[in-house]
């Protein structure tokens, strides 16, 4: 197969109720599929959107906030659990299509949250990958993921994987991927500003693999709208109200190929980018650049990477 139709669904969130973004995304899904899309993505923490009140509401990182606190038990009472069955949806809109869903969630374990990238692929269970650094403000609200969730899909049309955000100005995160062997790869980012575009592009050209840059639409009403279908909060409402910007994240989503030239590109607001993908851009641009193989040289750099899974505490 060298002709593969993506898609990548930029759209707004239902902040904070996530199983309402789940009936959302289902929605969504199943009109890119029934569009002719075999892969399928959306951005960073579509299911919960992402925490724009640390970057946006001011005092929102002050110590004991109210406002911030009763968010925070809010992300922590409706993200998805793994094994969630309010995810069933989405696992059997795959197994019946045949598509591969790249999708963004607020994940809880215990009594922590992670900002987890799900890759949703016909009768196979749901890979993770969980974000290694919460970049900046992110870590008042998710914990670090470990090696474990990093990995690919191996699908007949090729290897598909992920990364979130600024985990695309790691390197040693983008040598680990590039040495699974991405033909297409989802990063997954809030929005898809300037400097995330040339990332995206950047990853594409240095990995000779396709980019789905999946991008959020979001405004403060949104984050508001959601909130009262999550139950509400007084505080919260005041901590989002607090807010001045009313648009907040505006899509700008792109598909990158191998040369990190720009297939297709989304303008603002919600929208479904389609693209054909030649999938034979992979191989010939690796004539030129390996940097998992010829151009590289692991006779001078060596990369190790840990993929057991790392708890605090280990019954035996």
């Amino acid at each position: 197969m060298t002709k593969l139709n993506v898609a990548i669904c930029q759209a707004a969130p239902v902040p904070l109720a996530i199983s309402d973004g789940i009936d959302k995304a289902v929605r969504l899904a199943r009109e890119a599929v029934e569009g002719g899309a075999q892969l399928v993505a959306f951005g960073e923490t579509f299911l919960g959107g992402y925490p724009l009140w640390l970057d946006e509401a001011p005092g929102a990182a002050l110590w004991d906030h109210p406002g911030s606190k009763a968010l925070h038990r809010i992300l922590l009472e409706q993200a998805v659990v793994p094994g969630d069955e309010r995810l069933l949806p989405l696992q059997e809109l795959c197994d019946a299509s045949g598509a591969v869903i790249s999708i963004g969630a607020h994940e809880r374990v215990r009594s922590s949250l992670y900002n987890n990238q799900m890759t949703f692929r016909p009768g196979l269970p749901v890979l993770d990958h969980r974000k290694l650094v919460p970049t900046h403000g992110e870590r008042l609200v998710w914990m670090r993921g470990d090696g474990s969730t990093l990995g690919v899909h191996q699908a007949e049309w090729g290897n598909v994987g992920s990364l979130i955000c600024w985990e695309h100005w790691m390197p040693l995160a983008r040598a680990a991927m590039h040495n699974l062997g991405e033909s297409l790869h989802v990063a997954a980012w809030p929005t898809v500003r300037e400097s995330y575009a040339i990332a995206s592009r950047h990853y594409a050209m240095e990995g000779r693999c396709f980019v789905l840059a999946a991008g959020l639409v979001q405004t403060k009403d949104d984050v508001l709208n959601g909130l009262e279908r999550a139950g509400g909060s007084a505080e919260g409402r005041e901590l989002i109200e607090s807010i001045e910007a009313e648009v907040l994240n505006r899509g700008g989503s792109l598909i990158a190929a191998p040369d990190a030239s720009v297939v297709a590109q989304a303008g603002e607001g919600e929208e479904t980018l389609f693209a054909e993908l030649d999938l034979s851009m992979r191989d010939e641009g690796l004539a030129s650049l390996d940097t998992d193989g010829h151009y590289s040289r692991p006779d001078v750099f060596e990369l190790s990477v840990d993929t057991r899974a790392k708890d605090g505490v280990r019954w035996i």
